[in-house]
């Protein structure tokens, strides 16, 4: 008998295929009638699901095809990744096993460990060049593709370089810069980060307004799956902070207006209310006017507007930028839109101040500050501060959440304030051009006496 024939068995221990129907992958045979078949071929099938690393090595050493199929086209490398067995998938790709070899119903390696959720096998899969089939969000009827769907080939990734974090990178789509953010092909067996994805598009499907970054399309039918979204050149508040240092009361009212316009959009989203949870300066972009952009819901929360919610677990410092996390959040506490609200009086103030939010500090021990009910000390004079500003940042981040002001009041409060200050600006330029300098007041008296005395001396 040819070696490359498959045995008339099946292989039927263990777990099976991915991709196999109801009973599909069982029926001829059972594991007494395995255990008395003598060729070597099935022997590693069945070594494959034990797990027997020496019995694999003994049977390849002595010529047994690591790429051999049985009746329904399954490797001991299919069997291997159902079972997880991080060392024996190992083994098996360093001696010649076929990365994504397809059983009788399509399923390779790599779907059987994603299936049964074999992450230690999936990552050694995927070193190794494993592809998945199909994107976690592919669906089958072309009817049901997503209106905003964009094709990859579209993007052009020759020049891309890393920006906001890291997070999202650079390509050309039809003859625009646009950020791109991927779904790595890594994660796609991670059903909390395909959740995550899933979220996050539903978000951006919503939003419409120019203080929040605009959502131009997405890749989901194909692996590795993308966020498509408009490119800002100008950067993030971050790197504009880092260069310009404490901003003029002026600009960094106009800004803090942009955020809360942004964020009061997201808030009175109906029917649900959308919660950034991760508003700090580097989610903040900056367009070609110099007006502001919130960005990057990787994060956000929907919730009924009479609703609110509490994460699964506690968060870490990993997790967030720690310093512009509302306290109830890492106290593991139900919360609301409010929790932005807390970040935005750091902003702002940060804005103001020219130095991170309790920038003495080391990351892990600011959420202690704030749960102990220390906020970020004002350091810069009070000039800096116009009329109601800084009383209207220690009310944003009030221990109570239900006594920080919405962002439509702090609009209100906000452009009342910049209207202030233009008013003063104003009146300091018209006193400036109505009003002789004293100097000049002295030479025109002088002058005067002169003449006076001129015309007496005359008569």
């Amino acid at each position: 008998m040819d070696s490359n024939t498959p045995l008339p068995v099946r292989f039927t221990l263990g777990k099976q295929s991915s991709l196999a129907p109801e009973g599909g992958g069982h029926g001829d045979g059972d594991g007494g009638e395995l255990m008395s078949e003598l060729d070597p071929r099935v022997r590693l099938m069945y070594l494959a699901n034990e797990g027997d690393l020496e019995g694999i090595k003994e049977l390849l050493d002595s010529g047994t095809d690591v790429n051999y199929r049985d009746i329904d086209d399954r490797t001991a490398l299919h069997v291997a990744a159902c079972q997880g067995s991080g060392s024996v998938v190992e083994f098996l790709l360093q001696n010649g096993a076929e990365v994504d070899p397809q059983d009788r119903w399509g399923s390779t390696p790599l779907a059987d460990a994603i299936h049964y959720k074999k992450h230690d096998a999936i990552k050694l899969l995927e070193k190794h060049g494993a592809k998945p089939l199909t994107a976690p969000m592919h669906v089958n009827n072309a009817r049901q593709v997503p209106e905003y769907e964009i094709n990859p080939k579209e993007l052009d990734f020759t020049n891309s370089v890393d920006i906001t974090k890291g997070t999202f990178c650079l390509a050309t789509w039809r003859g625009i810069e646009v950020a791109v953010k991927k779904l790595g092909e890594e994660v796609t067996a991670d059903e909390d980060k395909v959740k995550a994805f899933r979220d996050e598009l539903a978000l951006l499907q919503k939003i419409r307004h120019p203080n929040v970054v605009q959502f131009l399309g997405a890749v989901t039918q194909s692996s590795p799956m993308m966020i498509v979204t408009e490119y800002l050149p100008k950067g993030d508040l971050r790197a504009y902070l880092k260069r310009k240092g404490a901003l003029s009361v002026a600009t960094a009212v106009r800004l803090a207006l942009d955020i809360a316009r942004g964020m009061s959009y997201l808030h009175e989203n109906r029917p649900e209310a959308i919660i950034h949870r991760d508003l700090e300066p580097s989610n903040i972009l900056r367009d070609d006017s110099g007006s502001l952009k919130v960005a990057d819901f990787g994060v956000s929360r929907m919730l009924k507007v009479t609703s609110r919610v509490k994460e699964d677990r506690p968060l870490t410092c990993q997790d967030n930028c720690c310093r512009y996390v509302a306290p109830e959040v890492f106290k593991n506490e139900e919360y609301d839109t409010k929790v932005d609200v807390f970040s935005f009086a750091l902003i702002l103030q940060e804005m103001i101040e020219g130095c991170l939010p309790f920038s003495s500090k080391q990351e892990n021990e600011v959420p202690k500050a704030y749960a102990a009910n220390v906020r970020p000390p004002f350091r810069a004079p009070a000039k800096h501060y116009a009329h109601g500003l800084k009383e209207l940042i220690v009310e944003c981040w009030n221990e109570s959440p239900a006594k920080r002001p919405t962002f439509r009041q702090i609009i209100s409060r906000l452009e009342t304030i910049y209207s202030s200050i233009g008013h003063k600006r104003g009146w300091k330029v018209r006193t400036f051009k109505c009003f002789p300098s004293f100097e000049a007041m002295l030479r025109k008296d002088r002058s005067s006496r002169n003449r006076s005395s001129h015309s007496t001396n005359s008569i």
